[in-house]
Order: C-alpha cells, then sequence, then structure tokens
C-alpha cells in the first residue's frame, strides 16, 4: 500500500435536530476537495467511507469535485461514538445547543470528561461498544487496507475514529485522542504512508484545498 488519506467528513449540522447531515458549506469544503485531488493528479486504488450520513455525502461530494471515483467500500467500524450517549454518562439531563461561547465551551468540557470516563470503562455510554472494541474496529479495517492495496487508499471518516488511529500509530495514551479529536477541522486530510508491516504518521489535520484567502471562512470545526 502507498499513502492512507484519512479525510473527515465536511461541516455538519451541529445543534440541529439531525447532526448527520452536512450544511451547504460542508458540501462546498467536501466538492473544494475533491478538485484538489483531481488537480494535482492524485489516483486512489481505493475509497472506503463509514456508513453514516455525513460520510456518504462527503464521500459524494469528494466524487462531484473530482469527476469521478472507484466505488466505495462501507465500513461501520469508522463511524464516530455517539456524542448524546457519551454526554448523557456526565450529564442526564437533557443539554440545550449551544448558542454562544460559553456555551460551546461548556458542551466540550462536559463531551471530554464523558469520552475519558468511557476510554477509562468507568461508564458505558447506551448503545455504544466498549472503548476497546471501537479501537479494535478501527485498527482491524486499517490493517485490512494495508494489506489489501497496492495504491494510496482515500477513508472518509470522522474526527473520532481519525484521532484513535492517529494515537494508535503514535502510540499515545488514550486520553491524548480527545484533543486530537478537538483539534480536527471539517474536511481536514490526514496522510499514514504505510509500510509492510505498519503505519507512519505522515501529516495530520491539514486543509490544502482551503489554503486561499477565499476560502478563509471555509475552515470549520463542527
Amino acid at each position: 500500500m502507498g499513502m492512507l488519506y484519512l479525510v473527515r467528513h465536511g461541516q455538519a449540522s451541529f445543534g440541529a435536530a439531525n447532526y448527520d447531515q452536512l450544511s451547504d458549506l460542508g458540501q462546498r469544503q467536501c466538492q473544494r476537495l475533491g478538485k484538489y485531488f483531481r488537480d494535482r493528479g492524485q489516483r486512489f486504488d481505493a475509497v472506503v467511507r463509514g456508513s453514516l450520513q455525513r460520510h456518504a455525502q462527503s464521500l459524494q461530494g469528494i466524487v462531484d469535485g473530482y469527476g469521478g471515483l472507484p466505488a466505495e467500500t462501507v465500513h461501520p467500524a469508522l463511524n464516530e461514538y455517539d456524542s448524546a450517549a457519551v454526554l448523557r454518562t456526565v450529564h442526564p439531563e437533557a443539554l440545550e445547543a449551544p448558542r454562544t461561547h460559553e456555551a460551546y465551551k461548556a458542551h466540550f468540557r462536559l463531551l471530554r470528561e464523558g469520552l475519558q470516563a468511557w476510554m477509562d470503562g468507568r461508564v458505558a455510554p447506551e448503545g455504544m461498544p466498549s472503548y476497546a472494541d471501537f479501537v479494535g474496529g478501527i485498527q482491524t479495517v486499517l490493517t485490512q487496507l494495508r494489506e489489501s492495496h497496492q495504491g494510496d487508499v482515500l477513508m472518509v471518516s470522522s474526527g473520532g475514529p481519525i484521532a484513535t488511529a492517529v494515537g494508535g500509530v503514535l502510540g499515545a495514551p488514550a486520553h491524548s485522542t480527545i484533543e486530537l479529536n478537538m483539534r480536527i477541522r471539517n474536511s481536514a486530510i490526514t496522510e499514514f504512508s504505510a509500510t509492510r508491516h505498519h503505519y507512519v504518521l505522515h501529516s495530520f489535520n491539514h486543509l490544502p484545498h482551503l489554503d486561499a484567502r477565499e476560502f478563509a471562512d471555509w475552515v470549520t470545526y463542527t
């Protein structure tokens, strides 16, 4: 295998009744990424994604910008953790959608607490696997990709799985993936180079397709 390009989905609908839906900006971010790949002559031996709607929509945006890619393979193990279920483990009462800077800070502070408790095995969010099983599913997909393909591979997923993959490659403690997760921007690319037996981190969380003044307000995190 050559390079693995791990792409976080475009901007979703944070604070809406259905988060799992790209915003108009999220669609444009992904279309722009597809055009970037096309213009640089990037070719992919395989395309994989999670099974969430925002993964499918993001990949479609990339395909639209690129002009065509190999048929995708869907891996539910690349799906994001259920943030609402995680939040309920530390704040059982319903949370209002954050509308202010302070409310956003409080929301993500609670999310960090819930993620840490899940990783430590102190809580079991409803409907979610254990953290060990979550990690194991991601690692299984990464191993299959490395062993099955000779060329470059495109993977469209979410911040949690991508941060988990990066943490695994770096041998970082589990709690470090929380901060990695919180930093990954929408439609950002993380690159792994593959050797015969393992991956090496080549780049993290970069936005070459938005590296121009005209796209400054296209950079988002949620």
